[in-house]
């Protein structure tokens, strides 16, 4: 079990060290003037992120490990400092992680335009793919200038951290935010406007036609425990899919995920965020094979609750192996729209009182997408303001896809649950980056 080191006492449960400070639901517990934002606790019963030991974060950060940070080399610096020790990062303003350009990424030798002629499908065909290649040849060199943007815009989250941004304008451009094998995480207020993969690699075996794939999530939760995202805001800011060129006839894909939540990682929180404008939103467990079961099976349990997702493509979220709990959200659709909830292997869904709103001409049986045969649970959801039974009017529109009832779990990890007619007006009004109070 997780001991915190709280104003020279050892604390052991969520309620210990931050009940110094904080009352368990994450306020303050004693005069409003001692409240303190940044060492806000995950609630107790707020979603899988608070079973067991809970998620505290930095709250028992003592001052020498409270920073505020203003850019990028500062924010990797205030990450590194003191380990596993609780630290609280405030971020102010908006921190560019992008680097100077593309062009300083590029390894030597390395030119795009040699790589298309190189590997235009009427050169290099389209019935192998390019992960052979040698250090020395065009997608050699891609892969080394794509290793050179890798280590400048990943920052790796320790144990027991806070990050959290002051006021309504905080944020990251272009970083790819790794909590990887670690435990209590707490991200709040923050805008991430996702990477932009200068050196996407051409796949010409992925797909009949072919596909270009990207690197870098803005936030990836890999194989850690006790995470929360809280009112966080996720974008593609400044370049949406549709300033993207195309060649080879494919969009040259320069984004990848939002959040993606993989690799045995379990127990997290994500609550009134709001993710938009994106393709490949969420990804829970990201393959069905033997390995990755191995990893995943028994875990990657996460809680939706109070989100936004607003004019995206797909993956709200997709899922694999989780116990999946998404509860009081609102979806709104935009024209392309392809579905929400993927339903992949062994994943085990709750879906209930959930608000959709589609634009005309947009069945509600494209809400839920099956990948594999994996009964859910779609209680209590209202699309376009009309109670509607996911299961059902899917089964009726996609005859060919037909999903089963009952996910074989109920979610007790809930505070307040709203009723549905309300869940768009609160979300809108309180999701997102700016909104913490």
């Amino acid at each position: 079990m997780r001991t915190h080191i709280c104003h020279g006492r050892a604390i052991a449960s969520i309620v210990g060290c931050a009940a110094l400070v904080l009352g368990v639901t994450g306020t303050a517990a004693a005069h409003p003037r001692h409240r303190d934002v940044a060492r806000q606790v995950l609630g107790a019963n707020d979603g899988w992120g608070s079973y067991g030991t809970g998620t505290t974060g930095g709250a028992a950060a003592g001052a020498a490990h409270v920073h505020t940070v203003t850019d990028w080399d500062g924010f990797k610096a205030a990450l590194a400092d003191g380990g596993d020790a609780p630290k609280i990062i405030r971020v102010r303003g908006t921190i560019d992680a992008d680097g100077p350009s593309c062009a300083s990424f590029e390894a030597p030798g390395y030119d795009f335009g040699t790589y298309l002629k190189t590997y235009d499908p009427a050169v290099w065909g389209r019935d192998k793919n390019l992960d052979g290649e040698p250090d020395d040849s065009p997608e050699g060199l891609r892969r080394a200038s794509q290793a050179n943007q890798d280590a400048y815009i990943k920052a790796y989250v320790p144990a027991n951290t806070t990050i959290i941004g002051v006021g309504r304008d905080a944020g990251f451009r272009g970083a790819s935010l790794q909590i990887k094998g670690v435990d209590n995480v707490i991200v709040r207020n923050l805008s991430f406007e996702s990477p932009l993969d200068c050196f996407p690699q051409w796949d010409p075996t992925d797909t009949a036609a072919g596909n270009w794939n990207s690197e870098y999530d803005s936030a990836v939760v890999h194989g850690s425990t006790h995470v929360w995202m809280d009112h966080d805001t996720f974008t593609d800011g400044d370049h949406p899919d549709s300033t993207l060129p195309s060649y080879f006839g494919r969009i040259y894909e320069q984004h990848d995920g939002e959040l993606d939540i993989v690799k045995g990682a379990d127990y997290v929180t994500a609550s009134f965020n709001v993710f938009k404008d994106h393709d490949k939103t969420i990804l829970i467990g990201n393959s069905d094979s033997a390995s990755t079961a191995a990893v995943d099976r028994g875990h990657l349990k996460v809680t939706f609750h109070h989100n936004l997702f607003s004019n995206l493509v797909e993956r709200a979220p997709r899922v694999r192996f989780g116990q999946v709990d998404s509860y009081n959200n609102h979806f709104v659709a935009k024209d392309g729209y392809g579905y929400s909830y993927g339903i992949g292997k062994e994943s085990q869904l709750v879906a209930e009182h959930n608000a959709f709103t589609l634009p005309d001409g947009t069945g509600a049986g494209k809400i839920l997408k099956r990948w594999n045969d994996s009964p859910l649970t779609a209680d209590d959801n209202y699309v376009n303001g009309v109670p509607t039974d996911l299961i059902a009017v899917h089964n009726a529109e996609v005859p060919t896809e037909v999903l089963r009832p009952g996910a074989g779990w109920t979610p007790t990890l809930r505070t307040r649950v709203d009723p549905v007619r309300a869940v768009a007006h609160i979300v809108d009004h309180r999701a997102g980056a700016g909104r913490l109070h």
